[in-house]
């Protein structure tokens, strides 16, 4: 008999678009693998509670993007339901969404971040940052490059703006040269991508829209280049307790190195994702990456009380 799998998509983050893409992508796949499959479009908890008890389903695939759904917010709570899901769980999920928490997990690593500091948005306002221009803005904990600023005159800072001046952000000294990405699948590292935007920044709109960015697979870099950021992603994987699938980001110049900017502990399986296209490189096919998502899946056992 074939698992019952529930494939959680949209939510209430800035990326809710993004997720349902790879949530219908998943759908189809999972049904092609011979899964029995129900994808759900999370708008409110107390519907997913009755979809859950209706359905319920062995495993729920977590296509989730973004806050609430890669930050240890849906992880816990389908711990607390005990039923497994795919991706991280709860402390990972929340460690690798904070930016900031995750630079201090490369520190004790030996994983070489750039210099940063992390305040409100309300406090660099009225006090300023550490970090000399040229700089980055970005939220502490948000993902696809939503609400990030390149900082590279004073004239830039009239265009920061959040809604909320108590949102934490990380101000982050910008690193010149090439964008890698390297996915990493149960701790080995697939490939490394290197991201040729038609924009100057690889912001939200350059991800997910066709023909904005060039994947360069294999990267062009030297050998050496190669395996430090394959190192980096595999160390920070494990360092992090990643569950199957996740991938990191990096820029790299000969003068700095490979510097490591985030992890992404659960990365878009849309059709112009970086997690997709370096497993059909190395001979996965999507149908196989997400079966194996599925097979791995899990939750935090709660103790049962005698």
């Amino acid at each position: 008999m074939s698992k019952k799998v529930l494939v959680l998509m949209g939510g209430f983050s800035a990326e809710r678009e993004v997720s349902l893409v790879s949530g219908k992508g998943v759908v189809e796949a999972l049904k092609n693998s011979g899964y029995d499959v129900v994808g759900h479009d999370l708008v409110s908890v107390p519907e997913f509670i009755k979809v859950l008890e209706k359905e319920k389903p062995d495993v729920v695939f977590n296509a989730l993007h973004g806050n609430y759904g890669e930050d240890g917010t849906i992880q816990g709570f389908l711990d607390m339901m005990q039923i497994p899901y795919t991706h991280s769980g709860l402390k990972t999920s929340a460690l690798g969404m904070d930016k900031d928490l995750t630079k201090q997990v490369c520190r004790t690593n030996n994983i070489t971040v750039a210099l940063s500091e992390k305040m409100t948005f309300k406090k660099f306002l009225s006090e300023g940052t550490v970090v000399s221009i040229p700089y980055v803005i970005k939220p502490v904990s948000d993902g696809s490059s939503v609400g990030v600023y390149i900082i590279k005159d004073g004239a830039d800072l009239e265009n920061v703006h959040y809604d909320d001046e108590n949102t934490e952000v990380l101000i982050e000294k910008y690193v010149e040269g090439q964008e890698l990405t390297v996915a990493v699948l149960d701790g080995k590292a697939l490939a490394v991508t290197e991201l040729r935007p038609t924009v100057a920044f690889y912001d939200y709109k350059a991800k997910y829209t066709d023909g904005m960015t060039r994947h360069v697979l294999p990267a062009e870099i030297p050998s050496d280049v190669e395996r430090t950021a394959k190192r980096y992603a595999e160390k920070l994987h494990k360092a992090l307790g990643c569950n199957t699938v996740s991938r990191c980001d990096f820029r790299y110049n000969e003068k700095d190195g490979v510097v490591l900017l985030e992890i992404n502990t659960n990365p878009g399986l849309t059709p112009l994702s970086l997690v997709p296209e370096q497993a059909k490189y190395c001979g996965i096919s999507y149908e196989k990456l997400c079966s194996e998502l599925v097979e791995n899946a899990a939750c935090r056992l709660i103790p049962q009380l005698s």
